[in-house]
Parts: C-alpha cells; structure tokens; sequence
C-alpha cells in the first residue's frame, strides 16, 4: 500500500497492518504483555534461542499460543543460534510441533535448518543473520522468508532503499538494549571464555571497563566502559519508521521482567496508536488494553536513551563512565546537610533508588530512608554535593503500582436484539464478523414498564466482567417488550459469549509459507568464519547457490588471533572527539590498542570509508 506524508512523500508498506511486537521470558511476562497492547511476542523455546536462559517448555508455549490467538496476537518462537550437526535432527522435530500447536513463525539464523525437512511455518531471518544489505535482503525474499529483522544500525534512508526494491515483511528494532556490534559478528565473548553470542551464552564482554592506548603507548583512556552502549529508543522516529516501510516494531528484552514489558509495551502502544490513527492505519492484533498506570520508559531500566544510527548521525553513543541503569532525571541538589540533602524538585519518596555522577564522573547510588519537610534522608550521603543532578534509578511507588497492576485487554463486540413471530433472535457480533446467536422460545410475558424492561435488557447484556469481551453497542429493535428476568438475561449473555469464544478460536488461521524454500544465487562469493556455517547442511546451502565456504564457523576455529572478533558502526574515536571530521589535531598516533580488566590486548582498526571499527584479537 502507499502512505502518504505531510511533506508529500509516498513510501510503500508492506503490510495493511502494523504490529508492536514486544519480547518475553516466559509465559507470563507475554501474558501480560498482550494485556498491555502488544500485536506479537517472541519467545525462546527450552533451546536454541539466541537467549539461553530465557527458555520455555512446549506445555507454556501452547497455553501462550491459546491465549495470544484470541486476540489475534501472534507468536513467534527464537530458533536463531548456529547449530551443529548432532543438533539438526532435534531442531526439525521441534519446528513441526511448533507448527502444529499454531505458532505464528519462527525466527531463525542458521541456514543449515532450510535443508531439513520443514513445515510451512512461516520463517523470519533474525538479525544474528546480519541483513546489512540490500542485496543479502533480496536473497532472503527469494529464498522464502516471509521477514527480515534489520540491523539496529540500520538508518532511514537504507530501509527506504530497502522497502523500494523488495516485498518482504521488514522489522526494525525501536526499543532496548544495544549490541555494540553488528548481531551475528561478535566473537568477543567466544574468544575471551568459550560462551558463544551465536549459540546463545554472550557473556557481554561489551559492559566491561577497557583502557585504551596509541600506538606510542599513551593512555587514551583509563578504565571506562568505552565500549557500552546506550539504551535505544526510537519514539521519536515511529512515523518516519510507518513511512519508510516498517511493518513490525520491536522491543527488545528477552531476559526483561514483568514490570519493564508491561511499562514499554504500554508507552510504544499510546505513541504507535497515536500515529496509525492519524493515518486511518490498523494494527494487526484486536481488543483494546486498559491499564492502571501512567507508562513512562525513563522508569524502566535503562542506560539512558539513543537513536544511535537511524539518521545516520553517531553523537555520544557509549556510557563511557557507567553500565548500569540510570533511570530518570529528577533535579540538581541545593542544599546538602550531614544527613539530608534538599533539591529543585519534590518527587522522591521513601524506597526510591537514587544514582548521581561523583567529582570522578564515577556513578555512585544510594536509596532513600525517608523525605520529609522538603528534606532527603539517604541510606548514604557520600559523593552528594551542590549542584549534583540527581536520577532515580528505582521508582518504589511506580514499581508497586506496576507489580500490582490488573491491566485488561477486551475484544469489542455488539449486541443485536431482534423480534421473531415465536420469540426473539440475540445475536453477538465481533470485528471480523463472526457471531454467535441465541433464540429464545420462550413466551415472556409483556413488561408493565417497557422503558425499564428494555434498560434492564442493556444494562444486564453489557455486563461481560471477566470475559475477553467488551459490548460497544447495543442495538435493540422489538415492538413488543418482553419482561425477560435477570438471571435469564445473564443467560442468554453467557450462552452467547461461550458461543463466540469458540467460533473465534475455530476460524483463526495461521498464515503458512506460501512457497517452498527456492535455490537462488548468494551475492557472496567466498564465505569466512563471519558465515557462521556451523554444520553440515549450513555448508551445503551456501554451496548450492554459489558460494566458497573458506571457513567454518568461529566456534571451530583453532587459531583465532587477527580475526576481527567485532564488527561495529560505533567507533571509538568519534565518542572521545578524535574523528578527523570532528578536530584536525589528534595527538593520538594509531593504531590504538584496546586492553581489558585481565591486560589482554586488541586492536583497534577504523574503516574510516565505510564509518566502521574492527576490534581484532592479536
């Protein structure tokens, strides 16, 4: 379809609908994530997810599947390590059972799962398969994938070029934490201690303290995390990202609690919702959510918030000096006292965690004992000085609100109320047109007092309570009013309901691949250990369509040293002011070395054409 612009500008879309698509680590958290207003969930199986711990059995995947289907909520389950061999076998299986309890696709990396036997569940390239370009977009699309989940350093312009020359469904990350490597091309955490990002155990390496010198051996840096991102958050970018050919917005945060998807999923559902009305858009989930807080993404964990590449602007991307949560910014300290301190703002509360920056630019923290007459009683008052900015890293109030919080997701239905010769016609009706009916034989005696009888009749078919259900309209045409008791009504209501719960789980249909995997030609000729070819059948892919497998997969490696173990649209340079575009002194002589907490050292090489780093073991 073509959407249409303020400035004019037709982009096209890929879908008739939009989908919040939000993460979950089990079967609860995604529960509530739909109550909250998520289209779609991800989730990990017992294996193979690219989050280990972050598993779930079958049992917990169909109860998800049940409930998220009522809804029209689809799910999709993370198959998206590299496998081996002795592991393929298994994976097949599970894919067909997977397929069999109707889950909506599954998200995969490895291409060695293509030569096995499969189903027709729809499959979706994570972004571990590292989509960077247009041409690798294509190959997927011809291959048979019906999504490709984008680069998060993917920026506007490329998605444009991308959305002009392909049909495939496009997702783009929006919210969360940042890799600071391209996904699929971090052998960091492999290479420090054997725990593999690509099959599930990234020990992130990136949120460690590094030190980095030049080539004379001068001290750039000291011990700073220089290589640990912000927090993404693309809000303010939804409807360039409608425009320019997303049809999936994701969050991410598999390993996440309750309170942090239920707070984001609510915040990116308001400003999502927002905008697709604006343009007479749908999302492709039903029912609407009602929830009991107010949603704010700067009281859930963060490390404070980026848009990182999408403009293609890279300003102050790493939290040079912390790696944690730093939550919001409540005000600047005024007044410090031996046990207390005051601020320009009165919104702490007892509980509250509080984090400031020292005169070191070290982060320190601290909770809150008590406020009282305008005063802040911490458990600590080291470090807290005039003119400190102050963050609430933990909201206590806005923590319980969320633990406690009864959000509801109803399903909008109507109510028709008609007169037969031999009784009276109820008929229920949702947003697809599906409906349920109830006739009633009954020769009701005629009411003394119509307009009470017929405000009786509303008001006691409107009463859905706990039902998936919410009556939006109730339409009653009769000339002769029946007097119909109470607990008949409630009745009739209730066989109508159950009537419609189960011809709605009866006609939902998964969407199933719609062409077999095809053979086209890959646009890489000769593939290294950057393949990922961990097995077999991986090898035997890219060999059919063309291409040298040089080397198998990191993880097989022997000899790993000057292999890039990183690959990253972040550059180290551009952070600390030393681009040659940002000053035409540099002191620093290249190139730099890179030194972890144990003094093991990498290179540090910049692609400068390309505005790219390599961090290479030596």
């Amino acid at each position: 379809m073509l959407l249409k612009s303020d400035k004019d500008l037709k982009i096209k879309c890929h879908a008739s609908e939009f989908e919040l698509l939000v993460p979950a680590n089990n079967k609860n958290v995604a529960i509530g994530a739909i109550n909250a207003g998520a289209d779609a969930v991800y989730i990990g199986c017992s294996k193979y997810g690219a989050r280990l711990q972050a598993g779930n059995s079958i049992e917990d995947i169909i109860e998800l599947v049940e409930y998220a289907h009522k809804y029209r909520v689809k799910v999709y389950v993370t198959l998206n390590t590299i496998l081996k061999d002795s592991e393929l076998q298994d994976v097949q299986a599970l894919i067909w059972k997977l397929y069999k309890i109707k889950v909506d696709g599954i998200i995969i990396q490895d291409m060695g799962i293509l030569e096995c036997n499969l189903p027709p569940v729809p499959i979706i390239a994570s972004t571990q398969c590292h989509n960077n370009t247009l041409e690798k977009i294509k190959f997927l699309e011809k291959t048979g994938f019906q999504r490709v989940i984008l680069p998060r350093e993917i920026t506007l312009e490329e998605i444009k070029e991308i959305s002009r020359n392909t049909r495939i469904e496009l997702e783009c990350f929006i919210h969360g934490a940042l890799c600071v490597s391209y996904s699929g091309q971090c052998y960091l955490s492999c290479s420090i201690g054997s725990r593999s990002a690509n099959r599930g155990e990234c020990a992130q390496p990136c949120r460690r303290k590094y030190s980095l010198k030049d080539a004379a051996g001068n001290y750039i840096v000291r011990n700073k995390y220089i290589l640990s991102l912000k927090d993404l958050s693309l809000a303010g970018h939804l409807e360039e990202l409608i425009l320019s050919g997303i049809t999936s917005f994701k969050i991410e945060g598999r390993l996440k609690n309750f309170s942090y998807v239920a707070n984001t999923t609510a915040y990116y559902r308001n400003a999502l919702d927002k905008i697709l009305n604006n343009y007479g858009l749908k999302r492709s989930s039903q029912g609407k959510s009602y929830i009991d807080f107010e949603p704010d993404i700067y009281k859930s964990f963060n490390r404070s918030f980026t848009d990182f590449n999408i403009t293609g602007e890279k300003k102050h991307l790493a939290t040079v000096n912390y790696n944690n949560s730093i939550g919001e910014f409540i005000g600047i300290v005024q007044k410090v006292q031996k046990d207390n301190f005051m601020l320009n703002t009165d919104i702490l509360n007892n509980g509250d965690g509080i984090c400031f920056f020292d005169e070191f630019k070290t982060l320190n923290g601290t909770s809150i004992n008590k406020t009282e007459n305008g005063k802040v009683y911490p458990n600590s008052i080291k470090g807290i000085k005039e003119g400190v900015k102050i963050y609430r890293n933990y909201d206590k109030l806005f923590e319980e609100k969320l633990k406690n919080t009864e959000m509801k997701r109803k399903i909008p239905v109507k109510i028709k109320v008609r007169e037969l010769n031999f009784g009276y016609l109820f008929i229920l009706t949702d947003e697809e047109n599906n409906s349920s009916i109830y006739i009633s034989h009954k020769n009701f005696d005629d009411a003394l007092n119509p307009s009470k009888s017929v405000e009786t009749l509303k008001v006691q078919l409107s009463k859905t309570g706990n039902t998936d259900f919410e009556i939006v309209k109730t339409d009653i045409k009769i000339k002769k009013i029946p007097f119909i008791k109470v607990s008949q009504i409630n009745e009739i209501r209730r066989s109508l309901i159950r009537q419609l719960e189960k011809i709605r789980q009866k006609n939902y249909v998964c969407k199933s691949r719609k062409t077999p995997v095809k053979i086209s030609e890959y646009p890489v000729k000769e593939l290294d250990y950057r393949a990922n070819i961990y097995n077999s059948k991986a090898k035997m892919f890219y060999e059919k369509r063309g291409s040298s497998v040089k080397e198998l997969a990191f993880e097989m490696q022997e000899y790993r040293n000057e292999k890039p173990l990183m690959t990253s649209k972040y550059c180290i340079k551009n952070q600390l002011g030393l681009c040659h575009k940002q000053t035409k002194i540099n002191k620093y002589k290249e190139p730099y070395v890179l030194i972890d907490e144990f003094n093991k050292e990498y290179l540090v090489e910049f692609c400068c054409k390309d505005c790219v780093m390599k961090i290479i073991k030596v």
